[in-house]
Formats: structure tokens, C-alpha cells, sequence
């Protein structure tokens, strides 16, 4: 009981609570509404609506998922399937030979070769067409090579100065 009466000592005391006090009856009133209103209003715009906000992020996500989950699920065997087709390899002392001739038949310039001693081939192909480049690439990819880095500069109007290491798939 002591802590209450030394707060109520020192409430009254207060110049803030003296001025209240003064007030009338009607202006304590509307600033108790205000208050509230205030409250109300802070209380929305920092819990209500982050709240709402994460949940809605939380529903969308949790949808991906699900539909991410159905993909793989309906998908399960295809990949079964083609896991058990056997992926066309390419000897490693093959890949500058098979890559110089694909280059050729796209009519892609090659303009520097660098064998690396880890099964690694570095080509730089300048003013290539990008659109006949990504057809190639693709093309490698099916026939056994993996395209290990790149390195591309636009050069305008669809072209291209590309640089790339590819690796003879094992």
C-alpha cells in the first residue's frame, strides 16, 4: 500500500496532473478520445497490419509450395525414367575436335582455343550471334559437353562477344 500512496503523492505533486486537473470537463474528455483514437490508430499500423501483410506472404508461399509439391508428385516417374537413359559422354581429347566442327557447321567464329589440362576447353567467340550461340551451346549440352563458365558482352543488334569453358561431360 505504501508504493501506491507514494504514487499518488507524487501524482498529485505532478505540474502535468495539476494542469489536467485544470482543465474542463469537456476538453479532458476529447483528449481522452483523441487517445484512444491515437492508440487504436498505432496499434493497427504496427500489429494489425504487419500481421495481416506476413500472413497473406505466409498463404501465398504456402500455395507455391503445395503446387511445387503436386509438380514433383505428378512428375516422379517421368524423372524415374529418364534418370535410367544413359547420357551421351564425350573423351575429354574429343571435345576440341567436336567443338571446332559444331562452331563451324553454325558458322561461329572462333577466334582463340585454350585446352585445359582438367578436360577444360576456354573459346572466345567475337561479334557471335546470340540467338545461333545459345542454339549451339544447347546442342554441346545434348551431344555431352557441359558449359562450365561464360562470360558474354553485348555488342548490339543480337551479337555478342562470348567466352566460354566447357568441360567434357564424364
Amino acid at each position: 500500500m505504501r508504493f501506491q500512496e507514494q504514487l499518488n503523492t507524487a501524482l498529485e505533486q505532478s505540474p502535468l496532473w495539476q494542469r489536467w486537473q485544470k482543465l474542463p470537463t469537456r476538453d479532458r474528455q476529447a483528449l481522452i478520445l483523441l487517445g484512444a483514437v491515437l492508440l487504436a490508430l498505432v496499434l493497427y499500423l504496427a500489429v494489425w497490419q504487419p500481421a495481416q501483410r506476413s500472413l497473406i506472404e505466409a498463404r501465398s508461399y504456402y500455395q507455391q509450395q503445395r503446387d511445387l509439391h503436386a509438380h514433383i508428385e505428378q512428375n516422379t516417374d517421368l524423372a524415374r525414367q529418364m534418370s535410367r537413359i544413359p547420357h551421351p559422354t564425350v573423351a575429354p581429347e574429343q571435345l576440341q575436335g567436336l567443338v571446332t566442327q559444331t562452331a563451324q557447321q553454325r558458322g561461329l567464329i572462333v577466334e582463340s582455343l585454350d585446352n585445359g589440362g582438367d578436360g577444360t576447353l576456354t573459346i572466345n567467340l567475337p561479334n557471335a550471334a546470340a540467338v545461333t550461340l545459345l542454339s549451339w551451346l544447347a546442342e554441346l549440352q545434348r551431344q555431352g559437353i557441359q558449359l562450365d563458365r561464360s562470360n558474354l558482352q553485348r555488342m548490339g543488334d543480337g551479337l555478342v562477344n562470348a567466352g566460354v569453358t566447357l568441360r567434357a561431360a564424364q
